[in-house]
């Protein structure tokens, strides 16, 4: 079994911890993402679990994508005595500059199984073309 830990990943997830700092909308945390292109269109999988559909909210303004997302506390019973709170709770976020051969006026976006899919075509203009070369214009000849 291959196992591997990211010492740095958890010592900020202990801080966080200690210090009660989850994300909030002026200081959001940052989410995991993979991004990768697959055929004429860029894919962007971010790691959203536990965040409820209505609250992940993506912008974009020119060429800069923004997506923001809240992590609420789930709601227990009076009874309830908390033994161990790993989870993360508040705002998280991820700003991404696209490059202009992306088509951001269709972009699309599909929440399943706590993973934001963002699928951004490329543009018709970035894409590879053939050009065809036309018949030349017959030649003068000048002079003798």
């Amino acid at each position: 079994m291959l196992m591997r830990t990211d010492p740095f990943r958890e010592l900020d997830r202990l801080a966080q911890q200690l210090t009660g700092d989850s994300g909030t909308w002026s200081k959001p945390s940052a989410m995991p993402m993979d991004a990768y292109r697959e055929g004429e269109e860029y894919v962007i999988a971010l790691d959203l679990p536990g965040v409820a559909k209505d609250a992940i909210d993506i912008d974009v303004e020119r060429n800069m994508l923004t997506v923001k997302a809240e992590r609420r506390p789930t709601s227990r019973g009076e009874d309830a005595q908390v033994e161990l709170s790993e989870r993360p709770l508040g705002v998280f976020s991820r700003q991404l500059v696209l490059a202009d051969t992306l088509d951001t006026e269709r972009i699309r976006a599909d929440y399943d199984a706590g993973v934001l899919t963002l699928r951004i075509p490329i543009a018709e203009r970035a894409k590879p073309r053939k050009i065809t070369v036309g018949g030349g214009a017959t030649h003068q000849q000048i002079g003798p």
